[in-house]
């Protein structure tokens, strides 16, 4: 009777065991039935960021949505792998997906833990998380563990531990933006993975579990504990000897965090223009998922030395137009440092630090100095004091007033931008944000490789690029390109053009059109050279209207100034607007010999893989790619590029732009003491100042003034304001460089004329020059004047038509 009673309930259990049993396993295949595929791991490209950088390989900017840097599992250190296995998962290499010791040992310890109102505890491994991660969604539920768990057999099933720990390792999420293990390298430490310590990956293997948790600023002392426990973990599984141990938790966390890019100063409107284009072309995903590594133009030293130079020209010009006051006035309470703290700074602009005024006299201002913050954005403790000197802030006469003593520019609790004071330390120089607005470009003419470009005086204030985006009227900088249309048919730089008055009807009912020089003078028959070199407008006109503007148009064109040209005279004198950029394209021209320049910024753009998708270089040379040298000769570039202009016009425009620098509007760059060519430019009423200059192998182009144009002021020319700057510039870019002279094409003829008459004359003769000729060219045997129906014998007649007043108008 107990036997069949026993086998009756037996029987009854085993019913009911089958019941459950088939119940559990209609309920998982049901779970299974949904589930994704793991093949999608093998073909898994997750988002990485896009990085730019210099020409010399400087990272200087990074774009993503997500920080990510992807590292193949041999490109891992052992410590980092030691690391996160210890803190994870530390049975990650014996399991195959779950480790049932894990769950079993936390299930006890949840159970004693809910007793005791405790924090539950998981026993996820490693491939779970990289199942939940990349399979499923973060949904806390008995059926998403359940697919999990499912998942991570069939993930060890289809791949190796190695394959499984690299998914994981550069997946994880560990705070500060950045995920998998090279990019939280960076953000916290500065450092590639390769480079970290002990300690250092101990504490990255403790933010998997929190990223916020455990942060460094917030929470220091509870990260230490948990990079602590970490580095226990590792010494327990032999991943670390004691003595290793113990000397990696006596260490501070060592946090550094990464500057934010751009990581070179002063180039952040290089770097977003560089990011416009990467849109443009490829499209947001690929630019912030793709992983593109992009090789730039950017020469480092000579952006820093662009942006000086810029930033200099702008304060001084800002400073000449006086004081506007300070960028706020605060009241002063217990502490000065959280009333100046709570005004926000420029951050681009390192040289200048904001400042309080916290007591002032005849003498001199008392400041104190923002202080700076801390990974949280929290004020530090420390406080900073200095002195203005009267001596330092003279140029700050309010308006209408006379400046007698510091109190007649400050009040206390102004608070101002200063700059330290040469050679005084703890004096500080007062300054202001230019109101001014400008934009530099420097470029190599002979592949058209941008070099370096600032749109501004901050990026930070102000992120539309004056160098690219402002279209602006180049005024007499472009009159090179009509002189270059008229030397390339038929004309000759000792040509003459007669300088009077001219009437232009426009038709259309507009009312007649008269132009006139700078000087509202008219200076008679003069070369054309005398007539770049002294920016005559009524020459050009002349010039113009002799060839047809139409001509003018199409060579326009072909520089790369406009796209379509306006055929109408005043056209000729710079008034269409056009960009820095292409300015400096076009005057490339002159500079290489004539070949067609098209401007870049970037020189490479690779793809994840490292597979070249984009190269700016276009010339071919069959022979570079040789595997082995065999006495060959050297490998010949061919230039297909387009000839634009006859090599010989090319110098003939160069030739005279040096005259500009040596004679005419641009003679402060003589100082530079190299062989320099350029041309200045002016719009009406002094709304924009210009130059473009260039030497044998660089071109730089500067524009001044204000974003919405209005006059800059009587005598604001680009001789006056523009061409200073670029002064600075080549002195400082071409100063450890040799004076190369300008090359001379073969077949030009070098024939003494007289620079006034264009005729010939004796070599050494006062006033005369060596003019360049192209062969069956030369000076004239008759003295003729374009724009007046008679031709005079030699000597020229008496300054016809001179000395006449106007009105004024582009320079």
């Amino acid at each position: 009777m107990f036997l069949r009673l026993i086998g009756y309930l037996f029987g009854i259990g085993a019913v009911f065991f089958l019941a459950v049993a088939a119940g559990v396993a209609w309920y998982v295949s049901g779970l299974t039935g949904g589930l994704p595929s793991v093949e999608v791991l093998a073909k898994y490209e997750p988002p990485v960021m896009t990085r730019i950088h210099a020409s010399d390989g400087q990272l200087v900017g990074e774009y993503a949505r997500e920080r990510r840097l992807y590292l193949p599992i041999q490109a891992i250190p052992d410590r980092v792998k030691a690391a996160f296995i210890a803190a994870e998962d530390k049975n990650f290499y014996q399991h195959a997906g779950l480790d049932y010791y894990g769950i079993a040992r936390a299930a006890l310890q949840n159970i004693s833990a809910i007793s005791s109102d405790k924090r539950l505890i998981g026993a996820s491994t490693i491939t779970q998380q990289v199942a939940k991660n990349f399979l499923l969604t973060n949904e806390r539920s008995l059926d998403r563990k359940i697919k999990e768990a499912i998942l991570s057999l069939r993930i060890e099933q289809a791949n190796s531990k190695d394959k499984i720990l690299e998914l994981y390792l550069n997946e994880i999420f560990l705070g500060l933006g950045s995920y998998g293990v090279a990019a939280a390298s960076l953000s916290y430490f500065d450092k590639s993975v390769h480079e970290l310590t002990l300690s250092e990956a101990a504490y990255l293997a403790a933010l998997p579990k929190g990223p916020n948790n455990y942060n460094p600023f917030r929470y220091a002392d509870r990260a230490i504990e948990r990079r602590n426990w970490v580095i226990d973990r590792m010494v327990d599984n032999g991943f670390a000897t004691a003595d290793e141990g113990e000397a990696a938790k006596a260490q501070p966390l060592g946090v550094k965090t990464r500057v934010a890019s751009p990581h070179i100063f002063a180039a952040d409107y290089y770097v977003e223009e560089v990011r416009r284009q990467l849109m443009q072309i490829y499209g947001e995903k690929a630019l912030y998922d793709g992983g593109l590594s992009v090789r730039t133009s950017l020469d480092p030293g000579m952006q820093v030395m662009a942006r000086q130079s810029l930033m200099n020209g702008l304060v001084t010009f800002d400073e000449q137009h006086g004081w506007r006051g300070p960028v706020k006035n605060v009241p002063i309470e217990a502490d000065w440092g959280v009333a100046v703290g709570s005004v926000p700074a420029l951050a681009d602009i390192i040289e200048w630090r904001l400042a309080i005024v916290t007591g002032v006299d005849k003498d001199e201002a008392q400041i104190g100095l923002q202080p700076g913050r801390d990974g949280t954005g929290k004020l530090l403790p420390d406080r900073e004091t200095g002195v203005i000197p009267f001596s330092e802030m003279k140029w700050a006469k309010p308006a209408g007033k006379k400046l007698t003593g510091a109190s007649d520019a400050l009040a206390v609790g102004d608070v101002v931008y200063v700059e330290p004071a040469d050679g005084k330390p703890g004096s500080y120089r007062l300054r202001q944000v230019p109101n001014i607005a400008g934009a530099m470009v420097v470029m190599d003419p002979h592949t058209g490789r941008v070099l370096a470009m600032d749109g501004g005086f901050s990026y930070a204030e102000s992120q539309f690029n004056r160098a690219t985006q402002a279209l602006r009227q180049p005024g007499s900088s472009f009159k090179p390109f009509v002189y270059a249309a008229a030397l390339d048919n038929g004309y000759t730089p000792s040509s003459v053009v007669l300088d009077a008055p001219i009437e232009v009807d426009p038709g259309f009912g507009q009312p007649i059109w008269r132009p006139e020089n700078y000087a509202q003078k008219f200076y008679g028959p003069s070369t054309l050279r005398v007539g770049i070199e002294q920016s005559r407008n009524v020459m050009t006109v002349r010039l113009a209207q002799d060839m047809g503007m139409p001509l003018v148009a199409e060579y326009s064109k072909r520089f790369g100034v406009y796209d379509k040209l306006g055929p109408f005279l005043p056209n000729a004198l710079g008034a269409a607007e056009t960009t820095v950029l292409r300015m400096v394209a076009g005057y490339s021209v002159f500079a290489n010999g004539g070949r067609q320049v098209k401007p870049t910024l970037i020189d490479r753009i690779q793809d994840r893989f490292g597979k070249t998708i984009f190269k700016h270089e276009e010339r071919i040379c069959e022979e570079c790619d040789v595997e082995q040298w065999a006495h060959q000769d050297e490998p010949v570039i061919t230039d297909n590029r387009e000839q634009v202009l006859d090599p010989m016009t090319a110098y003939q425009v160069t030739s005279m732009l040096e005259g500009v620098v040596q004679r005419g509007t641009a003679t402060v760059l003589k100082s530079v003491g190299k062989p320099l060519a350029g041309k200045t430019g002016t719009s009406n009423d002094y709304k924009d100042a210009w130059f473009i200059g260039y030497s044998p192998d660089l071109v730089v182009g500067v524009f001044i003034g204000y974003d919405n144009p209005k006059p800059m002021g009587r005598g604001m020319t680009g001789g006056e304001i523009a061409a200073p700057i670029a002064g600075d510039f080549f002195k400082l870019a071409l100063a450890d460089k040799a004076a190369i002279p300008f090359r001379v094409p073969e077949g030009l003829t070098l024939i003494p004329i007289d620079r006034k008459t264009g005729m010939r004359a004796s070599a050494g003769a006062a006033g005369t020059i060596l003019e360049a000729f192209k062969p069956g060219t030369g000076p004239p045997d008759t003295y003729s004047i374009i724009g007046q129906g008679n031709s005079y014998g030699d000597p020229a007649p008496p300054d016809a038509g001179a000395a006449m007043s106007g009105t004024g108008g582009l320079y």
